[in-house]
């Protein structure tokens, strides 16, 4: 049986068919608020190390990530905001480096498993739910490229 959340090959649309609409508003709720884990792997942060002048990515690792279990997890400030969010500016430092789960969003499993949940991500998002329209070929794409 579905949950609706993707395609069960060929045998029925995800809920989503139609498309969905986002657009980033920049407002940084994403980056900040309640601790949580942005998971980066050793590709993503050689590309975050290069954004920010650092050469030795184990250097980047030291001062910006930390381990956990086996994977790894952007650093964050006591208030739970990203290591890499400008709270003064209200802007990423490295958007152009971001790793893969910034730029997947909104189109996580968590967020697409039915209309209530996508609901909540427009209530926690003023992004979600505006803006350009994604169809699903696309929001499929990213959903698949990172499991949260």
């Amino acid at each position: 049986m579905s949950d609706g959340s993707k395609r069960d090959k060929g045998l029925s649309e995800p809920w989503y068919k139609d498309g969905l609409r986002f657009e980033c508003s920049q407002c940084g709720d994403c980056c900040t608020g309640a601790p949580g884990f942005v998971w980066v792997n050793r590709e993503e942060m050689t590309a975050l190390a290069a954004a920010i002048g650092v050469d030795d990515v184990d250097e980047f690792r030291e001062q910006y990530a930390r381990k956990v279990g086996v994977r790894y997890s952007l650093n964050e400030y006591e208030n739970g905001d990203c290591v890499f969010f400008d709270n003064k500016q209200r802007k990423c430092t490295v958007y152009e480096a971001r790793p893969r789960q910034c730029r997947t969003w909104p189109f996580w499993d968590s967020n697409l498993k039915n209309p209530a949940a996508w609901q909540h991500t427009c209530e926690v998002c003023p992004g979600s739910g505006q803006g350009q329209l994604y169809q699903i070929d696309e929001i499929e794409a990213r959903r698949s490229v990172i499991k949260i």
